[in-house]
């Protein structure tokens, strides 16, 4: 039994920095207060990553259902879109078991964004979410649809950013 009484449901979108670290940090403090929290994460492949690593470490379940290539809006191919289906059955799989009280999908609006899962089996997924379960969802570029439904929805805005400068992503900050 889960020791939540009511989960909801939380979208962190927007151009900023931030998404993928904010929900992190809520399996982190989810871990402190004796919750079962799962991450999955669409369109990542590296599990030299430090977070998949830490999850890892932590004992929480983590997988990426990415592949290691970039894919182009309208340009996905049908290895990316089993991915993305196979990755979203799992995702709908971990809502579902009653095995986890914080389950995040990590990147999944971004597969919508790019047309590997579709609006209508996200939003199905929240309409359906067992009620003890929160569920957090991130991505850029979340459609109005999924904000409506949501409980939280949360922008992430760039207002200075050292990408601009040249600065290149860095292990342990930004993977």
């Amino acid at each position: 039994m889960s020791p939540l009484n009511e989960g909801f449901v939380q979208v962190y979108t927007g151009d900023g920095k931030g998404k993928t670290t904010a929900a992190l940090g809520l399996v982190l403090r989810a871990l402190g207060q004796g919750l079962r929290p799962a991450v999955l994460q669409f369109m990542k492949s590296d599990p030299s990553w430090g977070e998949i690593v830490t999850l890892r470490k932590l004992g929480v379940p983590v997988r990426q259902c990415g592949l290691d290539h970039w894919v182009l809006k309208g340009e996905a191919s049908a290895e990316d879109l089993a991915a993305a289906a196979a990755g979203f059955d799992e995702a709908r799989g971990l809502v579902e078991s009653g095995q986890y009280d914080l389950v995040v999908l990590d990147e999944l609006v971004t597969a919508v964004f790019f047309e590997l899962v579709s609006l209508d089996r996200v939003l199905a997924l929240m309409a359906l979410k067992p009620a003890a379960v929160e569920l957090v969802i991130t991505g850029r570029r979340a459609p109005d649809e999924l904000i409506a439904a949501a409980d939280l929805a949360t922008e992430m805005r760039p207002l200075k950013h050292y990408y601009d400068a040249g600065v290149e992503a860095r292990p342990g900050i930004e993977f």
